[in-house]
């Protein structure tokens, strides 16, 4: 029952109770028991105060509820021994105390066991049920069974009556059970710890000492006028177990003073027949009344425990999360914010708490985050949004904002919304980088490396497009094939190298002749270059050709094979309006013989392929 603490003694105890702990609470036992019973047992031969309070049994059954199983035997034990030397010590001889300490021990035993269905159980007289079946199980069936065993025991052998004895003994196990069993659980457990200021205590106990003399020393008013006032006001300052003290206080007390005839119910005639069940009655009410009050003020002090741990919980998750959590009424109008603002955005709390909902919003993003409050307001649960946010020193950064509404409790409807806003710059950041990086590596798909202008397959892909423009408009598109003359005999005479740098200076020239955002000049492959011309007719197709002829010459690339001495191209033309049903490849393959032709002519030309006649075109048109 006692607890010490290595190293150090507590409560006065040296630290040699550790190791003979058991000893030592067998020993407390059997002297706390022993010590109960003389208040009744010491009278001799027994007087009406013997009818009143057992509370041996109590104190035993409490050592029990407190502690495991394989402790029990040893408690039962030390209970057994307390009470044969104290029923010795009155000298009733064996014949009566035999039995009397048997039954006792066995109705201490069956209460135990009816209470404590697991080993590791305790009792928590705070729980109606628990008490309903202390009362049950305890105080009535435990006393009633061993009752009823004394008293055919007592008709049979020691001349005494079994109605009589039975109720006897019930009233004065179950009296004693009720009042010092709950004591003292309460005192083994809590221990009596003095209220603060400390020093205030004697005044409870100078009033409750008073208040029960003057009680059981008049007739004018029923006892529980001063007793029950008295020992709630000890409840609610000193807490369960000194009032528990102060009941068992009142108990012993009164049972004196009732069997002295010198209280209440000995001086009133209609209560002098009965004294002892009247005061039975005051014990037991003044017990009820404290642990129906002791229910209330633990479940009262739960609750507390419970809001206070919610509430250190809720500073804790809000105090340290990285996240910004800012609560707003419904208008806009913030009502807390966390302690991460400084972090996040070097605002202090109470200076953001000031803004509403919207003004430190980047104002092409308040839009949208008004748009969101709007869905908030009209009864969607949750929301995200990203958006800017200014910062204290002037600049803005991208937030995420987790809105959820919040809803009255009692009425249901929307009071606020909660904003769990998270600093995502960096992540907007490595998107940005991430889309770059996506377009250069497009790019490059669509590149070609050497000349840096549109691949192969960028070409393709664009003169699809631009066909089927040209088929939905019935417009004219013009495609020009680019050939380097005798570039084979060019690597040969200068090399690889110098074949690339021509390659290079080609490119440039045809991308200062070709200007139109909406044309694509595109290496072919090899030594050919392709031009493709939405919305131009074979006129302004040959014009284009002609220029990159010129422009290839003024550069002036020495080619010792060439006829001219100077790097020359030769240009293939091809126009046309696409219909239904027509490939687009046909444009290439038009502007191809061109090209053949133009090299077949002698080279450093442009050749143009027939076009379609001028009345198809109206024809496809209408």
């Amino acid at each position: 029952m006692f607890r010490w603490h290595a190293g150090r003694k507590v409560a006065g105890i040296p630290l040699w109770g550790k190791r003979h702990r058991t000893l030592v609470n067998a020993l407390a036992c059997a002297l706390t028991v022993g010590f109960s019973a003389g208040f009744v047992v010491w009278e001799e031969p027994p007087t009406p105060a013997t009818d009143l309070l057992w509370m041996a049994n109590g104190v035993l059954l409490a050592y029990l509820l407190l502690a495991p199983r394989r402790r029990w035997a040893m408690y039962l034990a030390a209970g057994l021994t307390g009470q044969w030397i104290c029923a010795s010590l009155v000298n009733h001889g064996w014949v009566v105390n035999l039995p009397e300490v048997l039954l006792n021990i066995a109705e201490v035993l069956v209460s135990a066991l009816l209470l404590k269905a697991r080993s590791r159980d305790l009792p928590d007289f705070t729980r109606l049920q628990y008490q309903l079946r202390f009362l049950g199980m305890a105080v009535l069936a435990g006393p009633a069974v061993a009752g009823l065993f004394f008293g055919l025991y007592s008709q049979l052998f020691l001349g005494g009556r079994l109605p009589s004895d039975w109720m006897r003994w019930i009233a004065a196990d179950g009296l004693g059970t009720a009042v010092m069993t709950p004591a003292c659980v309460a005192l083994f457990r809590s221990g009596l710890k003095l209220p603060n200021p400390a020093h205030r205590a004697w005044i409870y106990w100078l009033l409750l000492v008073a208040g029960t003399v003057i009680a059981f020393q008049q007739s004018a008013w029923p006892p529980s006028a001063l007793i029950y006032p008295l020992l709630v006001l000890m409840l609610l300052a000193m807490g369960m177990a000194w009032a528990a003290l102060g009941a068992l206080f009142v108990t012993i007390a009164g049972s004196y003073l009732t069997t002295s005839n010198r209280h209440l119910f000995g001086g009133v005639a209609a209560y002098a027949d009965h004294p002892a069940v009247r005061l039975q009655i005051l014990v037991v009410s003044a017990i009820f009344t404290l642990y129906c009050i002791s229910i209330v003020l633990e479940r009262q002090a739960a609750a507390e425990r419970t809001l206070s741990e919610i509430a250190a919980l809720h500073g804790l998750v809000t105090e340290n999360s990285r996240d910004l959590i800012i609560l707003a009424g419904m208008d806009g109008q913030r009502s807390y914010v966390s302690g991460a603002a400084q972090s996040v955005a070097g605002w202090l709390p109470e200076e953001l708490v000031r803004y509403n909902s919207v003004e430190l919003v980047h104002p092409d993003d308040r839009m949208r985050v008004g748009e969101a409050l709007g869905r908030l307001k009209a009864g969607k649960e949750g929301e995200l949004v990203e958006y800017r946010m200014l910062r204290r020193e002037g600049t803005y950064f991208w937030v995420e904002a987790s809105l959820r509404l919040i809803r009255d409790s009692m009425t249901g409807k929307p009071k606020g919304v909660l904003n769990l806003a998270r600093d995502i710059s960096r992540r907007k950041q490595a998107e940005q980088e991430l889309r770059e990086a996506y377009a250069a590596i497009e790019a490059l798909a669509v590149t070609d490396p050497l000349t840096r202008l549109a691949n192969r397959r960028r070409f393709d892909q664009y003169l699809s497009t631009e066909w089927r423009r040209a088929l939905r408009e019935v417009q004219p598109l013009s495609l020009l094939l680019v050939d380097v003359d005798h570039f084979k005999s060019y690597n040969d005479t200068y090399g690889h190298l110098r074949g690339d740098s021509c390659l290079k200076q080609i490119a440039e020239a045809a991308l200062d002749v070709v200007t139109r955002p909406g044309d694509l000049v595109a290496r072919f492959g090899g030594e050919e270059f392709a031009v493709i011309l939405p919305n131009t007719n074979s006129d302004g197709a040959e014009e284009i050709a002609h220029q990159l002829c010129e422009e290839v010459k003024r550069r002036k690339l020495t080619h010792a094979s060439s006829a001219t001495g100077w790097v020359t191209v030769s240009v293939g033309c091809a126009t046309m309006v696409p219909i239904q049903g027509q490939p687009a490849h046909q444009l290439v393959q038009r502007a191809d013989e061109a090209l053949y032709e133009a090299k077949g002519q002698g080279r450093d030309r442009v050749v143009a392929a027939g076009s379609q006649a001028p009345e198809l075109i109206v024809q496809q048109a209408s």
